[in-house]
C-alpha cells in the first residue's frame, strides 16, 4: 500500500486532502507543525481539528514542534523586512523554509515515507523531455496557490502531491460534507496566520518595532504629514496616508535610514522594469538569453506581459542575492513592491520566481 504523509492545518483544505488520499487507497499518516501559540489554523485550534480528523479517518497524526524556526525564518525575516523599508512575502519562504523541506524531511527520515502532500491549490506534472518537474496553476483560478509555491525546488516537488490541484474550492467543501469531515464548514482564514493570529499586520509589527514619528514628503522633500513608523507603509500604498491633496498620492520609497515616507502622484508611482534577486526556476533550467513570460507582481495581481532579462553576477552578489534578473515589463506597472515576489508563467506553467529587490534610495 502507498504511503504518504498529509500536512494538517486543521482547515478543510487540508483535511479534504487527507481524506481523499485515504478514500484512494492510501496509507495517510497526518503531519501538524506547531508554529506559534495563539488561535488561528496553524496553532492550538488547527492541531485540535487536525487530531479530530485523523481520529475519525482512524490514521495515525504527529505532532513537530516548529516554533523555533517559524521564528527565525518567518517572525524573524517579517520584522527585519519592514524595518528595513521593504514589505517581505512570509508565505513562498514559510512553504520553503518551514513547512515542505522540514515536512519531507521528517517523512522520509523519521517515518520511512517519500511522500508528502499538502492541501494547496496547485498542480505538479513531470517532463520527460526536460527531464523536470513542472509546477502548474490549480484548475480553480479563484484558489490558485501557485505564486506561493514558486521556491520549491525540483526535490520538493518530486516528493509532493497536490490532491487538490484539479477540483475547485466548492467541490472540495461538497467532498469534505460527503465525508462527514467536521471542518467541512469552517470558515476560510482570509489572513496570513500572523495577522490572524495578531489581529493584525499593524499589531504584529507594533510587538517587535517601536513606533517612531518621521515626515512623510513629496519627491522634492517637502514636509507633508507625519507618520508614527515606515514599517507601517508599503510602496503602492495610497489609503491611509492622512494627506489631503489635490490628487491621489502613492507611497513611492520608504526611507528607513531618514525615517522617511516618500509620496507622489501615480505617475511617479508606475515602474517598467524591476530587479528581482534569489530567483528559483521551476520548470524550466535557467536560460541564458532573455525569455518572454507573463509576471505577476502580487498574489491577486493580474499577469502581465514581460521580459526576463537573466544577469550576471559576480560570486559575492550570487552569495548575497542568489541568481538575478531584469524584468521589463510591456506597459508601466503600479506598486512594484520590494520584498514582494515576482513570478512568471507560460501559460498555466510558472517558470520561475524571485523576490524584488528595492531602488537605490539618493544620497
Amino acid at each position: 500500500m502507498n504511503k504518504i504523509v498529509v500536512g494538517l492545518s486543521g482547515g478543510v483544505d487540508s483535511s479534504a486532502a487527507a481524506a481523499i488520499l485515504h478514500h484512494q487507497g492510501y496509507e495517510v499518516v497526518g503531519l501538524t507543525l506547531w508554529l506559534m501559540k495563539g488561535k488561528g489554523q496553524c496553532c492550538s485550534e488547527g492541531m485540535v481539528d487536525a487530531a479530530k480528523l485523523c481520529e475519525d479517518l482512524g490514521v495515525p497524526h504527529h505532532i513537530v514542534d516548529s516554533r523555533e524556526v517559524f521564528q527565525a525564518s518567518i517572525v524573524d525575516y517579517l520584522v527585519d523586512g519592514y524595518s528595513a523599508g521593504v514589505t517581505p512575502l512570509p508565505c513562498s519562504q514559510c512553504n520553503k523554509t518551514v513547512k515542505f523541506g522540514p515536512m519531507l524531511k521528517y517523512a522520509r527520515e523519521e517515518l520511512g515515507i517519500e511522500k508528502i502532500a499538502t492541501g494547496h491549490y496547485a498542480r505538479i506534472t513531470y517532463d520527460t523531455n526536460t527531464g523536470r518537474y513542472q509546477l502548474l496553476r490549480a484548475i480553480d483560478p479563484a484558489k490558485d496557490q501557485s505564486y506561493f509555491l514558486y521556491d520549491l525546488t525540483q526535490d520538493l516537488l518530486a516528493g509532493t502531491e497536490f490532491p487538490l490541484g484539479e477540483i475547485t474550492k466548492t467541490e472540495t467543501r461538497r467532498i469534505a460534507a460527503e465525508f462527514g469531515l467536521t471542518t467541512a464548514d469552517k470558515p476560510e482564514s482570509q489572513d496570513l496566520c500572523l495577522v490572524e493570529s495578531n489581529g493584525s499586520m499593524r499589531a504584529f509589527l507594533d510587538k517587535y518595532i517601536a513606533p517612531q514619528k518621521g515626515d512623510i514628503v513629496d519627491k522634492a522633500g517637502r514636509v507633508l504629514g507625519q507618520h508614527d513608523g515606515v514599517h507601517h507603509y508599503t510602496i503602492g500604498q495610497r489609503k491611509g496616508l492622512g494627506i489631503a491633496a489635490p490628487e491621489p498620492l502613492y507611497v513611492i520609497e520608504l526611507d528607513a535610514g531618514a525615517n522617511r515616507v516618500i509620496v507622489g502622484d501615480r505617475q511617479l508611482a508606475v515602474e517598467s522594469e524591476c530587479n528581482v534577486q534569489k530567483v528559483n526556476w521551476v520548470s524550466v533550467a535557467a536560460p541564458t538569453a532573455p525569455i518572454r513570460a507573463s509576471v505577476q507582481i502580487r498574489y491577486r495581481s493580474q499577469p502581465v506581459p514581460a521580459t526576463i532579462i537573466p544577469v550576471e553576477t559576480s560570486q559575492a552578489d550570487e552569495k548575497a542575492c542568489g541568481t538575478r534578473v531584469k524584468i521589463i515589463f510591456d506597459e508601466p506597472q503600479l506598486s512594484i513592491t520590494p520584498g514582494q515576489a515576482a513570478v512568471w508563467y507560460d501559460g498555466d506553467v510558472l517558470l520561475g520566481g524571485g523576490i524584488i529587490e528595492r531602488n537605490q534610495l539618493p544620497k
